[in-house]
């Protein structure tokens, strides 16, 4: 079992920016690739970015790339998401998800483990 603890969501003014970090325990951190998804109100669960188990692949949604930057700390056990240029329509609840598979993954249905979320709200 792998654990995931979100956190570091909340509110920002557009244009703001937003550091999320999910703290993993449980089994070897860096055996997983780890993603991080969203979910509007009404919505289903989208890809937002991936990281590969080591760190050397990412992979980004096509409307956060060159704003959002994914990365990981292997020897904390931790995986980031920062944020930057945040507009009213990244507003969601952010999930980070970990998956046995060593290659950055889009797909939600290939992730094994969730955490239980963070609310980010851009205000316009």
């Amino acid at each position: 079992q792998v654990q995931l603890v979100e956190s570091g969501g909340g509110l920002v003014q557009a244009g703001g920016s937003l550091r999320l970090s999910c703290a993993a325990s449980g089994r070897t951190f860096s055996n997983y690739a780890m993603g991080w998804f969203r979910q509007a109100p009404g919505k289903e669960r989208e890809f937002v970015a991936a990281i590969s188990s080591s760190g050397g692949s990412t992979y980004y949604e096509d409307s956060v790339k060159g704003r959002f930057t994914i990365s990981r700390d292997n020897a904390k056990n931790t995986v980031y998401l920062q944020m930057n240029s945040l507009k009213p329509g990244d507003t969601a609840v952010y999930y980070c998800a970990a998956t046995s598979l060593l290659g950055a993954v889009t797909s939600r249905y290939r992730y094994n483990y969730w955490g239980q979320g963070t609310q980010v709200t851009v205000s316009s």
